[in-house]
Formats: structure tokens, sequence, C-alpha cells
């Protein structure tokens, strides 16, 4: 929003995000995990899902596919699309396609330098990304899960 109360026409930038969620022995889903951003970017250390943009003629499945071959070393089985969010950030407008994953090969590799955490509700740690947020309510909704989301 301007100061004036009128919203600011900003083109989204479309980002596919990748929520890998483990099972459980009896098939509900687990802890999922969040990666810390890395030095240098714009909110450098804030924990989310990891993913990135989407490249010109991207899908976003191929986009998830191969940002999180790049950041984190593995290759992903069937990526579900889950929800869209749009968030306004001072940068920018981004469009979050998030996609839940439950299956990848490979050994989880930092490649950029950043962190990582498998995570339950609430979430210790900290701080989290703006736009995470309301994938962790959307955990807690779907798990049945009461109080606070994330730690601070």
């Amino acid at each position: 929003m301007s100061e004036a109360g009128t919203t600011t026409e900003r083109q989204p930038v479309e980002v596919a995000v990748g929520v890998l969620v483990r099972r459980e022995a009896d098939g509900r889903e687990g802890e999922f995990l969040l990666t810390s951003r890395p030095p240098g970017k714009v909110y450098a250390d804030y924990w989310e899902f990891p993913g990135g943009k989407l490249e010109s003629g991207e899908s976003v499945e191929q986009a998830l596919r191969r940002e999180l071959q790049e950041e984190l070393g593995i290759t992903i089985g069937a990526a579900h699309p889950w929800r869209v969010e749009l968030v306004d950030y001072p940068h920018a407008r981004v469009r979050l396609h998030f996609c839940k994953v439950y299956d990848w090969v490979g050994e989880l590799q930092m490649r950029e330098g950043q962190r990582m955490a498998w995570q339950a509700l609430p979430v210790q740690v900290q701080p989290v990304l703006p736009g995470t947020l309301p994938v962790l309510q959307w955990f807690a909704a779907e798990r049945g899960f009461a109080g606070a989301t994330h730690a601070g």
C-alpha cells in the first residue's frame, strides 16, 4: 500500500516453493524442512521453505525440480500443488506456489551457505520469513494444532 492507501501495482515474481515433508510410520505427515536464506540475499538468515523463481517457459514443477537440485542437491519425486499466496515485500511482490514434496533422492546439501532444520509446530527456528507464516497456519489447521505456530 502506498501512503495514500492505494495498492501499488507491481507485477508479481513467480516463485516455486518446496514444502518437504517427512512421513510418519503410520503415513501421517511429520516434520517439514526449513532452510535459512543465504548470506547476501534480501532477508538473509530468515527461515523459509526452499525454492526459487520460475525462469521463462518453466512450469512450477520444473522450476521446483531445478531449484531444489541447485540449492539442496536432491532430485524430487512428485510435487503436489498445495496453495498459492501473494506476498508484498518492500523489495518485491511475489506469488508463492507452494508444493508438498514427500519423496526425494539424494542427501541434503546446503549448496548456498544456508542452514537447514527439520521442524514441527511450533517452529523453533527464528526469525521466520513473513511469506512462510501462512504456511505454518495451514499446517496448524490441517493438523488440528492450536497455539502459536512459531517461536518469537
